[in-house]
């Protein structure tokens, strides 16, 4: 392991050391904040899925309602009863604080899908009813298009949380904790030649005497 290249003093070892505990600690809430962060995600999944499903039902009914309604009224003039868009009032976005990270919430509001705008007279009650089938498809592609974006958010955060554990698992801890043994083993040293110095300089002193 690399060793930082320190002044081998009693100063420098009690900074090493400290900066260690720091280390740790961070290195502790940085895991947490991946496992929490992790559990948060497979929920955010979970709903992913279960939203698509929904989806793909709900917008199955809806196709095949549109499907008859074209059948009973003809394509052109279903396609002129929908030429009138219908002044959909738009969603309602916030954000929520998930393990730091800022994800959107996309909420319809209540009667989003707005008002039926074409004629009742000349059209079919199939189209009316793939119409309220798609008005009530809009609440989840809004949330779903919200929660496939705090799944990409949170992906992206777990990856640099996940780098930065590493790093301190794996560089800085372990550069921390060889340093602290350097200079250890340096003040040893240092401790030991004094020793036999001061042990040289009194058998001196005693020939002399």
């Amino acid at each position: 392991m690399r060793v930082a290249t320190v002044n081998p003093t009693r100063m420098e070892l009690t900074k090493t050391k400290k900066r260690l505990v720091t280390a740790a600690r961070g290195h502790k809430l940085l895991k947490d904040k991946q496992d929490e962060m992790a559990r948060q995600f497979m929920i955010y999944i979970r709903r992913n899925k279960q939203l698509r499903e929904e989806i793909e039902t709900l917008l199955g009914d809806a196709m095949g309602k549109m499907s008859l309604a074209e059948a009973e009224m003809g394509k052109i003039s279903l396609e002129e009863a929908l030429m009138i868009s219908a002044n959909a009032a738009p969603p309602e976005c916030a954000e929520k604080n998930v393990m730091s990270v800022r994800v959107p919430e996309i909420t319809a509001k209540a009667s989003s899908g707005g008002d039926i705008t074409y004629g009742f007279a000349f059209t079919s009650e199939k189209l009316d009813s793939a119409y309220l089938a798609m008005n009530e498809l809009m609440p989840k592609l809004y949330e779903l298009a919200a929660v496939e974006k705090a799944c990409d958010m949170l992906a992206d955060e777990m990856e640099r949380t996940r780098r930065r554990v590493n790093a301190l698992k794996y560089i800085m801890i372990p550069e921390m904790k060889a340093t602290i043994k350097f200079i250890t083993m340096k003040l040893e040293d240092n401790e030991r030649s004094n020793t036999v110095r001061l042990m040289k300089i009194k058998d001196n002193l005693a020939k002399q005497a």
